[in-house]
């Protein structure tokens, strides 16, 4: 296990977390923000809380969606840590971006019940803020609502489906590629972008 390789896993995780609180607490304490147009038609700001899990689903509780994300990013990181010897830089680098976004929503879901004064561990809800509202035969084009954390996870995914020839190790054998899909599937429960609600606007 090399530094090299620990600096590309953690320091992609480090810099999505930092960046993913920092946005989510400038648009939280700042009202002008929370409903504000960026690019007209096309990309706004929409300030709003996720209690469930990503793309709007909301099937569990808060504090067992909280738990399931805890449990699946640390079998993530186990993972990626027990096969680090033989992952590529390039996959380590994005699966930090994976494993950042999913910390940046946890901090989300251990905190903001007690920043907010509504609830305790694991019952926080996810700030989410960025809203595509590009429309077309009036309908939204994308009808989510996310944050940078989403952004992280969802890039690296699809980046590793485009470039899994080049990125993903090819010396591990078959039970272990099985494992690693997933482990890819678990990381999209730690995202919590949240289904917009066109009635509910203001």
């Amino acid at each position: 296990m090399t530094s090299k390789k620990l600096l590309a896993l953690f320091t992609p995780a480090t810099i999505v977390v930092a960046i993913d609180q920092w946005t989510k607490y400038v648009v939280r304490t700042s009202p002008e923000l929370h409903r504000m147009d960026i690019i007209d038609g096309w990309l706004s700001f929409y300030y709003t809380q996720n209690d469930g899990m990503a793309m709007g689903i909301d099937i569990f509780s808060t504090p067992v969606i909280s738990a399931i994300s805890i449990i699946a990013t640390i079998g993530i990181l186990a993972y990626l840590l027990y096969t680090i010897d033989k992952a590529p830089i390039g996959y380590l680098i994005l699966m930090g971006l994976v494993v950042g976004g999913a910390l940046g929503n946890i901090t989300d879901r251990l905190i903001m019940g007690y920043i907010e004064g509504y609830g305790g561990l694991l019952d926080g809800h996810v700030v989410d803020f960025i809203f595509f509202n590009l429309e077309l035969f009036d309908r939204t084009v994308f009808p989510y609502i996310f944050n940078v954390a989403d952004v992280a996870i969802s890039v690296s995914i699809i980046s590793l489906l485009i470039f899994q020839r080049k990125l993903i190790p090819h010396d591990v054998n078959e039970e272990e590629k099985t494992e690693e899909t997933s482990l890819m599937e678990s990381a999209v429960v730690s995202g919590d972008s949240t289904e917009d609600n066109s009635s509910e606007k203001e």
